[in-house]
């Protein structure tokens, strides 16, 4: 199957407020190399997809929408650990961990400035 992203580009009002929250967050998530790019706070995938990146800017009028993205985990109990990364990093708004329906377990939250995203865990048959 061909790549399905490349990357992630991502907005907050204050790059400085929401370090902290993102340098917690992504490494737990996989993307474990740091790059140094000016302006940014990214982080690289060193697993498949290689190269993918997550990189996070400031958008002084940056306001949170309805938008989420959501990471997909290898097991209900991979997403309790990344739901208590987020909960310690910072997140508001957390829903879950829990099941949602059969198949379909999932934490919600936000970072600092309302910015969606989801963890959850697929069995698919």
């Amino acid at each position: 199957m061909p790549r399905l992203y490349d990357h992630i580009d991502l907005r907050v009002p204050s790059l400085r407020d929401a370090a902290s929250f993102y340098e917690a967050l992504l490494p737990a998530l996989g993307f474990t190399r740091l790059v140094d790019v000016e302006d940014w706070l990214q982080y690289e995938s060193t697993g498949e997809p290689a190269g993918a990146f997550f990189g996070v800017t400031e958008s002084p009028t940056h306001v949170a929408n309805e938008n989420r993205i959501a990471f997909w985990a290898e097991s209900d109990g991979e997403v309790d650990r990344l739901a208590e990364v987020a909960l310690r990093a910072g997140a508001r708004n957390v829903e879950g961990p829990m099941p949602y329906e059969a198949g379909y377990y999932a934490v919600f939250f936000e970072d600092p400035f309302g910015n969606r995203f989801e963890v959850c865990h697929r069995v698919v048959v």
